[in-house]
């Protein structure tokens, strides 16, 4: 007896970005570990910062999600965390992979910083 959308997130496009870029940094990742195995290990601090971002971006999200109190103080290090690993993935925008996490770090910091204002 009480209103379920009153429980949707409140911040939808910061939430739909934030899993595009964790889903986006699990493709850089996998090409990273790739080149790994190949023994190419150019790749060694951007697969770092990805994991980084992948941690802080996943936990943002589920704060989102829940319309957590924590979610606005979240969003400083959360944006942190995607402009550290947007420069480096930026480095090797040769490989898609790279680029496309750049970008979705990128659009994730528009979002919450026009979300959370």
């Amino acid at each position: 007896g009480h209103n379920h959308a009153a429980h949707k997130p409140q911040h939808e496009s910061v939430l739909l970005a934030s899993n595009d870029c964790t889903d986006k940094g699990r493709r850089c990742i996998a090409h990273c570990l790739v080149s790994f195995v190949e023994g190419d290990t150019e790749l060694a601090e951007c697969a770092s910062k990805v994991h980084e971002m992948q941690t802080i971006c996943t936990a943002f999200s589920d704060l989102v999600a829940s319309n957590s109190e924590y979610q606005k103080d979240y969003a400083k290090i959360c944006i942190a965390a995607c402009e550290d690993c947007e420069k480096i993935c930026r480095e090797h925008d040769e490989h898609f992979e790279c680029k496309d996490c750049a970008d979705a770090c990128q659009a994730l910091v528009k979002a919450i910083k026009k979300s959370f204002a």
